[in-house]
Formats: C-alpha cells, structure tokens, sequence
C-alpha cells in the first residue's frame, strides 16, 4: 500500500578509489586550516581591547533619580510585567514624612531586583517605565563567580546623587519624550523642591 504518489530515486553509487582512500579530502582540509594560519587574528584581547558598540548598546541597568536627587521609581510594577524573562522582582513601601527628598512619589521600591542571569536585554523594562526610572546603558555587565552575584539590587542599580557620577542616557530617549521634558508645567517633569 502506497501512503503518497511521490517517489523517491534512490542510487546506490559507488565511491571511486579517490573517494575511498580519503587522503584528496583530508589533504583539502588541511590547506584550509593552514591557509587560516596567515590571516588577520579575530581574537581580541579583552579587558584590554574592546570591541566598538552601538550608542544604544543595551549594557546593565540603571535606575535614575530627578534633577533633585529623589528616586523616580514609583514601584509600580510596569517593568516586572513587561519583562518576558521574569527577572525583575520590587517590594513597594509608602514614603514615611520627612523622606520626600529621598523618593519622588508617595509609593517607592523598598527593594529592587534585576537577576541579570536571567535578564535578555531586551529593553521591554525602559519601554514599559512611565515614570523613565529604569534604562539600559552602555555598561557591561562584570563576570562573576557565583549565581548569588548576579542578583543586582539598588545598592547597584541606583545611580549616585552627585551630578557629576549620573549616568547620561539622554540618547536613549526619542525626540517626542526630550520635546515633552521641556514643559515644566506638567505633573511628570516637576521636580520636589523643599519648602
């Protein structure tokens, strides 16, 4: 019984003496390993030569603070949603009186994770951010020895309160988000100030 009308012609050809003996094809290989030996090196020396990357390279994460010094995140939980790999975990905690110079919003992450192990870069986190609290930056991630390393929380994440140490990721934003951060009227773009 025939399953299908297409027909397969088989050949049972023989190998010739050259093909039996396999020296021709060993010797076609090895002119190619060897040719290989007088090319230009691929290999880089790295830590000390890097490879050029792009100005929208997706490196370790960062988590911004305002032009005051207070955390943008709000723990909303956007990130941690849009995450396809499920690395980001947070705890939300509400601000305490006196602690409005530390966090721009009543809500805050109390604890902030990236398990970078599990991390792809992918960029959903920033996308999904509607308070810009969280970007991908040109750093590298360092290599580590053991997994609990690699769990990143906010004592790394967090970017430093001196002007001078923040990480610059203004050519991550588009030209809509940059022409919007212009009009200090609206509630997103107000900055804390002390009274």
């Amino acid at each position: 019984m025939q399953l299908t009308n297409r027909s397969k012609v088989v050949v049972n050809k023989q190998m010739t003496f050259k093909e039996r003996i396999y020296l021709p094809a060993i010797f076609s290989g090895m002119m190619i390993t060897l040719s290989h030996l007088f090319k230009k090196k691929v290999t880089i020396q790295y830590p000390e030569q890097t490879r050029p990357v792009s100005k929208i390279y997706r490196g370790q994460h960062v988590l911004k603070r305002d032009d005051a010094g207070a955390e943008r995140c709000t723990a909303c939980g956007l990130c941690a949603v849009a995450c396809p790999a499920e690395a980001i975990t947070m705890v939300a905690a509400e601000r305490k009186k006196g602690e409005e110079h530390l966090y721009r919003e009543e809500k805050y992450a109390a604890t902030y994770e990236i398990n970078m192990l599990r991390c792809i870069f992918c960029g959903d986190c920033e996308e999904a951010c509607p308070k810009e609290a969280i970007f991908l930056t040109d750093r590298k991630v360092d290599s580590e020895y053991q997994r609990k390393s690699f769990i990143y929380g906010k004592d790394i994440l967090v970017e430093g309160i001196d002007l001078a140490k923040r990480v610059d990721v203004s050519h991550r934003e588009t030209a809509e988000v940059a022409a919007f951060k212009t009009h200090k009227e609206y509630a997103h773009n107000k900055v804390y100030q002390k009274k």
